[in-house]
C-alpha cells in the first residue's frame, strides 16, 4: 500500500515537472515572438495555453486522490504544495499568453524606437522561475529563499520601464498604443516573477514546514511604567 502511494506521489511530481517545462517554454516562445516580431509564433503560444490549463486540472485530480490516503504530514505538505505550484504555473502560462497577444499586435506596427530593459527583466523573471523549480526538485529550501528578495528588483525594473514609456507617450502621441502594449508586457513579466516567488515560498513550506508568505512582525516588548517616588 505504502509503495503504491510512493509511486503515485512520484507520478504527481513528474506531472508537475512536465507542466513546469511547458510553462517555461510558453514564456520563452512569447518573448521570442515579441523580439523577432513573429506573428505566427505569437498565435501558437496563445493556442498552447489550453495545454497548461489541462495540466492544472489533471494535477488537482491526482492530488485530491492522494490527499485521502497520505500517511505522513510531509506527504500532505507535498501534495498541497504541488497543487499550489501548479496553480502558479498555470498563471505563468496566462501571462505568456498576454505577452504573445501583445507581440501579435506589435508585429503589425512599426518598431518603437526606444531602448527598454525588457530583456534583462525577462531573463531575471525566468531565472527566478527556474531556480524555484530546481529548488523543488533538489529539495533545496536555501536556494528557494534566495529567490524571494529578487522579486523587489523585478518590481523596480517594471516601475522604471513604466516611467520611460509614460514619458515617451507624452512626447510621441502616435506611439501611445505601442507603449501601452509594452507596459502590459512588462507587467506580465513582473507577475511571472511574483509566481516564481510564490513557488519558492511553497518549496520552503514543503521542506522546512514553515510558512513564510506573511512574516509576522514581533511586537515591541512593553516596559513597565516607572512608579512615581512617594
Amino acid at each position: 500500500m505504502e509503495r503504491h502511494f510512493d509511486m503515485d506521489l512520484d507520478d504527481l511530481k513528474q506531472k508537475l515537472l512536465t507542466m513546469a517545462g511547458h510553462a517555461e517554454t510558453a514564456v520563452n516562445e512569447a518573448l521570442r515572438a515579441l523580439v523577432q516580431r513573429d506573428y505566427e509564433l505569437a498565435l501558437r503560444v496563445k493556442e498552447n495555453d489550453r495545454v497548461l490549463d489541462q495540466f492544472e486540472l489533471d494535477i488537482d485530480d491526482m492530488a485530491i486522490h492522494l490527499l485521502a490516503k497520505a500517511p505522513l504530514a510531509s506527504d500532505l505538505r507535498f501534495v498541497t504544495a504541488a497543487m499550489k505550484i501548479s496553480q502558479n504555473l498555470e498563471r505563468v502560462g496566462d501571462e505568456a499568453t498576454k505577452i504573445a497577444k501583445r507581440a501579435r499586435d506589435l508585429c503589425q506596427e512599426p518598431p518603437l524606437q526606444l531602448e527598454l530593459n525588457l530583456p534583462r527583466m525577462a531573463t531575471m523573471a525566468l531565472a527566478m522561475l527556474k531556480t524555484s523549480l530546481d529548488a523543488f526538485v533538489n529539495r533545496d529550501p536555501v536556494a528557494a529563499r534566495a529567490v524571494i528578495p529578487q522579486d523587489k528588483e523585478v518590481d523596480a525594473m517594471n516601475r522604471q520601464i513604466n516611467r520611460e514609456l509614460a514619458h515617451h507617450m507624452m512626447d510621441n502621441r502616435d506611439t501611445v498604443l505601442r507603449c501601452l502594449n509594452l507596459i502590459t508586457v512588462a507587467k506580465s513579466l513582473e507577475r511571472i516573477a511574483d509566481h516564481a516567488k510564490n513557488v519558492a515560498e511553497e518549496v520552503v513550506y514543503l521542506y522546512e514546514a514553515q510558512d513564510i508568505r506573511h512574516p509576522v512582525k514581533e511586537k515591541p516588548v512593553a516596559t513597565e511604567a516607572r512608579q512615581p517616588q512617594g
